[in-house]
């Protein structure tokens, strides 16, 4: 059996870090905008309408502010200042909640009354319903 060795010259540790950095995937929606975060969405159609789901744990109901306004659907969270209780002292601090504001722009289609939000587990989901369209019928003319 032949052993086969190859002489490559010592990396410092740091460039494999450097490697590592590199090919980590981009910040995209996490990315900053305008100095505030956004936040993870999902958007699924059905035939009646359009359902988002924003990922947003640790937060309750009352602290998002939903409005439509020209045709534009924002939903925001504005992050209250966090309270240090006295006798604690935090050794360590991994959770995070940021401030987020995210902007649809809302199409014909969207009944922009009929607009449902619920927020459960850590989900806020809004409905967004499709307006009836009434189908053009087919109508008959005779001939004189």
């Amino acid at each position: 059996m032949t052993r086969v060795k190859f002489n490559q010259p010592a990396r410092p540790f740091f460039h494999l870090l450097d490697d590592w950095f590199q090919e980590f995937p981009a910040r995209t929606s996490r990315e900053l905008t305008n100095g505030i975060n956004t936040v993870p969405v999902n958007i699924l159609e059905t035939s009646d309408g359009y359902h988002l789901e924003l990922n947003a744990p640790g937060r309750t109901k009352e602290e998002f502010k939903i409005q439509v306004e020209n045709g534009l659907l924002t939903i925001s969270y504005e992050q209250k200042e966090n309270q240090v209780q006295e006798g604690l002292k935090q050794i360590r601090r991994e959770f995070t909640q940021h401030s987020f504001k995210r902007s649809f722009t809302l199409d014909d289609k969207i009944d922009e009354n009929g607009i449902q939000a619920k927020y459960e587990q850590g989900l806020l989901k809004l409905y967004l319903p499709k307006k009836e369209i009434v189908a053009n019928q087919p109508k008959q003319i005779s001939i004189l």
